[in-house]
């Protein structure tokens, strides 16, 4: 299935995870099975978050700091389901497996969100 991830883009031009394994960049066309990641004061986490439009809210895509973030797509397998607040997106993917397809213009993440009737 079709879905969408929040990555940092590196001044490199590199993509990297938001939080999670965050050292280990994402490279169009990889495939990866997701690993076990303890987090601190919760449950330990198993999968790769995203979303099934190019939307989450809560989450800038420009920081203070100079930092960029970009949408990816990416096909997801062996996922599960779970909701958030709309103020975060509303539902969201949790998959144990992910490939990267391509990276997104700010411009193809706004249709893909007017298409789908978000924001």
């Amino acid at each position: 299935m079709k879905a969408y991830k929040l990555v940092r883009k590196a001044k490199d031009g590199q993509l990297y995870p938001l939080f999670i394994d965050k050292a280990r960049p994402y490279v169009i066309g990889e495939h990866r099975v997701a690993e076990y990641h303890p987090t601190k004061g919760f449950a330990p986490r198993y999968g790769f978050h995203a979303c099934f439009t190019p939307w989450a809210p809560h989450l800038k895509t420009k920081l203070a700091s100079g930092q960029k973030r970009v949408w990816i797509e990416c096909e997801v397998d062996d996922y599960t389901t779970y909701d958030r607040p709309e103020s975060q997106g509303g539902s969201w993917i949790l998959a144990n497996q992910l490939t990267v397809l391509r990276e997104l213009t700010f411009e193809e993440a706004d249709t893909i969100r007017e298409c789908k009737g978000v924001a």
